[in-house]
């Protein structure tokens, strides 16, 4: 991929939507029928979209820079706020039909719990996402690396922010929201969520690598700071 604007902002627009989507079909989890713990992993519909997301910010690092990748990591947060203000507004606009309505509250109606674990998770994650991806690269590339070995730091930062991500989210929506931390009965369970919503999403982190491969394959001529060379 060319160091064009143009690409930066097709990239910017493919991570907007993956977030934005990823938030509107949170709601729906997925039975993956893989036991863990003696229950089954559930992970939510919007893994791969929010994978995506960590795709798009370390393809944008590792061609534009890291200043870049914050002001898209903010702007996602911006692009965030506006569509669940959106869904807001329509969640509370007169309904033709109540069948209609009741569809429309399952599922998008914004938990406010759900919400704030949302934002959270996310800029914590995106946040260190960027941080990690250039420490490591620029600390390999000094020390005389080759940035044929891009799959390091596009792996460690991604899995690092993913288990950020899936801790953070999951202990506030529903350790504090539904209370799971205080009831020992439950415990297992959380913890069970945890590491099989992680796992998944490790193994997604895994498989992007080659399309991240592929959409930085001149990332040789981009120095280790990020800028143009």
């Amino acid at each position: 991929m060319k160091k064009t604007t143009t690409n930066l902002m097709l990239c910017a627009m493919v991570f907007a939507v993956a977030l934005v989507v990823s938030n509107v079909i949170t709601a729906k989890t997925v039975q993956t029928g893989i036991p863990l713990f003696g229950s089954t992993i559930l992970v939510p519909s919007a893994v791969i979209c929010y994978c995506v997301t960590f795709l798009m910010t370390d393809v944008i690092g590792e061609i534009w820079g890291p200043k870049e990748a914050r002001t898209v990591v903010l702007g996602g947060f911006a692009c965030q706020v506006i569509a669940t203000c959106l869904i807001m507004i329509g969640q509370v606009l007169p309904a033709a039909d109540e069948s209609m309505q009741n569809a429309y509250t399952m599922l998008l109606g914004q938990n406010a719990v759900f919400v704030l674990a949302s934002m959270t998770g996310y800029l914590l994650s995106q946040s260190w996402d960027v941080f990690v991806f250039h420490k490591i690269r620029n600390r390999i590339l000094a020390d005389g690396g080759s940035t044929r070995s891009r799959w390091i730091w596009n792996n460690a930062s991604t899995m690092t922010s993913q288990l950020i991500d899936t801790v953070v989210f999951i202990g506030i929506a529903f350790g504090l929201g539904f209370g799971w931390l205080f009831d020992p009965a439950m415990i297992g369970q959380l913890g069970a969520m945890m590491v099989g919503q992680y796992l998944c999403k490790f193994v997604l982190a895994a498989l992007d690598t080659p399309v991240f491969y592929f959409l930085t394959r001149n990332a040789s001529r981009i120095p280790a700071d990020g800028t143009a060379a």
